[in-house]
């Protein structure tokens, strides 16, 4: 008996809107138009095959989703040496980040990583550098450990977050560098919710 052709397997709703949520990070890395995004979408929610599915990520190179089970590091060490490092989309946070920075920049955008830990410590060692957060709507932070040499710490987080949010503890020095910690907004637009920083999600409804 030949083997059914993978293209023409039935897909669920999970693998649909698995695909859609590819398609809202292909916006924010510039990839794709508003318009692009709603009419691919439009075509990932009626697909029934593989195949079907496939054909709005043909285009879109380096969309790679890590599998949930992956497992994360106790502690990730980022270093930027007039360079840039940045993190974004579904990554694993470990409990602990240490930020290693001379006359680079760090951008860390928490809203869809997966946590090892409710608690995340972040170290800081920065000279001249800055070092961008963004965190979850639901998130604490704590910055009262940060000790700032002709440097600017600036916490628009707001708020002491939600019982269930993660909680950030960031310490640390920076010598006459920066730190902004933010979290996003929404806006939207018909059947688009828009971040701020930008993010697109397509509400079926």
């Amino acid at each position: 008996m030949t083997a059914p052709d993978p293209r023409n397997l039935r897909v669920s709703d999970a693998e649909r809107e698995h695909v859609a949520a590819l398609l809202q990070k292909a916006v924010g890395l510039g990839l794709l138009t508003l318009d692009e995004l709603a009419d691919r979408t439009d075509v990932a929610l009626a697909a029934r095959t593989r195949g079907e599915l496939n054909v709005v990520l043909a285009d879109l190179p380096g969309l790679v989703h890590q599998p949930a089970g992956a497992p994360a590091a106790d502690r990730l060490e980022l270093k930027a040496t007039l360079s840039q490092t940045t993190r974004r989309g579904d990554w694993l946070v470990p409990k602990e980040i240490a930020i290693r920075s001379k006359m680079g920049s760090t951008e860390l955008d928490f809203t869809e990583a997966r946590f090892s830990s409710r608690s995340v410590r972040i170290d800081l060692d920065v000279s001249g550098g800055s070092v961008e957060l963004l965190v979850p709507s639901t998130a604490s932070v704590s910055t009262a450990d940060v000790h700032a040499v002709a440097g600017s710490v600036e916490d628009h987080s707001h708020g002491a977050g939600q019982p269930d949010g993660v909680r950030f503890v960031v310490a640390g020095t920076l010598r006459m560098g920066s730190l902004e910690i933010r979290k996003p907004r929404y806006y939207r637009a018909g059947r688009l919710q828009v971040r701020w920083p930008p993010q697109v999600r397509w509400d079926p409804r």
